[in-house]
């Protein structure tokens, strides 16, 4: 057992039990989860504006059965340079969930929306090793697009996490 002091200066006695403590891990997960999605969103959608990710994602958009088009009206640079504002507007919208299950419900349908897109990649692209076939992914775009399974775990209990506040607004 321990004793906590209350803002008030009461002592309140929570007894370290495995299910408070698993609250407690479970609490500081769903932050892990929310937050760390929303630091690797950023941090792509950062790398969008430089042209060797732009290159690098080129083959990849060019063969999306949903992105494939923005070549026709935007260069290279630009279509990399409107996935990294997408990526860093989701990041930000997943990050103010706390204060906004509104913002986080767009935020948590844009990063579904995001994932969902690169793992479709995984079916339009070259992702089995030849000599191997499936399952054996290759490692570019193969292993660099199945994290994204992942992340869109993420993605959908943000989007649940905040349609559940939504409702309390």
């Amino acid at each position: 057992m321990t004793v906590l002091e209350q803002s008030a200066g009461l002592p309140l006695t929570i007894p370290l039990t495995r299910p408070n403590i698993g609250l407690g891990v479970e609490k500081l997960g769903r932050y892990l989860v929310r937050y760390t999605l929303a630091l690797v969103l950023v941090w792509m959608g950062l790398m969008k504006f430089t042209g060797f990710e732009a290159a690098a994602i080129e083959p990849m958009v060019a063969n999306s059965p949903f992105l494939f088009w923005l070549y026709d009206i935007l260069t290279i640079q630009g279509v990399s340079n409107l996935i990294g504002v997408i990526e860093i507007a989701t990041a930000v919208l997943l990050a103010t969930r706390p204060w906004s299950a509104g913002a986080g419900v767009i935020g948590g349908a844009l990063a579904v929306a995001t994932f969902i897109t690169t793992l479709a990649m995984i079916f339009t692209l070259p992702s089995w090793e030849p000599n191997l076939g499936f399952p054996v992914l290759s490692v570019m775009p193969g292993q660099f697009l199945i994290k994204d399974v992942l992340f869109l775990g993420a993605a959908v209990w943000c989007l649940g996490d905040a349609l559940k506040g939504f409702d309390t607004e």
